[in-house]
């Protein structure tokens, strides 16, 4: 069974409307959706936002669910020139921007693991599905939505991902993680922490980011309108093709 985790329930609303032979269990205040879509046993969930959020949810899902693969789908600012809105982040190494347990071990080190990232399985599969999901974006995306949030030829990207307990809005916080993470491509709240829960739990996981704003001082997008119009449509997109 596969898992399937977002930080806002709009992110995964094109899948549950997807989703066959529904059943719902309820654990620790969230909502564990189980059926079948595009053929695949799954199971989704919204996490909350945040590190521990996300973290809680991974460990209720591998324990209690029995996945054989996690991937977690959902919004991410963009902290480098290249990406623009409605580009796609396929993630390779998950840093915790926020972890500083020095003296004791390196910034960004995680205790006891004595990593400072941790990385994705094999994205190829990913990028695959992607880049299929672009050549038939209309049939996912309204042209409409699209041109809401200027979203003009979107791209995917094979990338690393910085993952804190901050909201990244300025351009100031944006040099800082440049520097201390320079082949970071995005920035979110989540994904690290489930990367860890995985790794310790030794489960498949990947990450599918969708660029939602440039995370400077311009970052005030309807967050709530890109996650259903956009987002969801696009992991429902994505994973159509993936699991095909």
């Amino acid at each position: 069974m596969i898992g399937i985790i977002s930080a806002m329930q709009e992110e995964i609303q094109a899948l549950l409307h997807q989703l066959e032979n529904t059943t719902i269990t309820e654990k620790g205040m969230r909502k564990y959706y189980q059926g079948t879509l595009f053929g695949k046993e799954v199971i989704l969930v919204f996490s909350r936002w945040g590190k521990v959020a996300s973290a809680v949810t991974t460990t209720q899902l591998i324990n209690d669910f029995d996945v054989s693969e996690i991937i977690f789908t959902g919004v991410a600012g963009g902290i480098v020139n290249e990406l623009n809105i409605g580009d796609v982040v396929i993630g390779k190494n998950l840093f915790q921007h926020d972890l500083n347990a020095s003296p004791f071990y390196e910034k960004l080190e995680i205790p006891i693991l004595k990593k400072k990232f941790l990385n994705t399985s094999d994205a190829s599969k990913l990028l695959a599905a992607t880049n299929t999901f672009f050549k038939n974006y209309n049939t996912y995306i309204k042209p409409s939505d699209a041109a809401l949030f200027d979203i003009d030829n979107p791209k995917v990207v094979f990338g690393d991902i910085a993952s804190g307990d901050q909201f990244i809005s300025s351009l100031k916080k944006i040099k800082k993680l440049n520097k201390l993470i320079p082949t970071a491509t995005c920035v979110e709240m989540e994904g690290a922490a489930v990367a860890q829960v995985c790794f310790e739990y030794q489960i498949p996981f990947s990450i599918i980011r969708i660029i939602s704003d440039k995370a400077n001082d311009n970052a005030h997008i309807d967050f709530s309108t890109f996650a259903n119009s956009i987002a969801s449509n696009y992991a429902l997109g994505i994973l159509k093709n993936y699991f095909s």
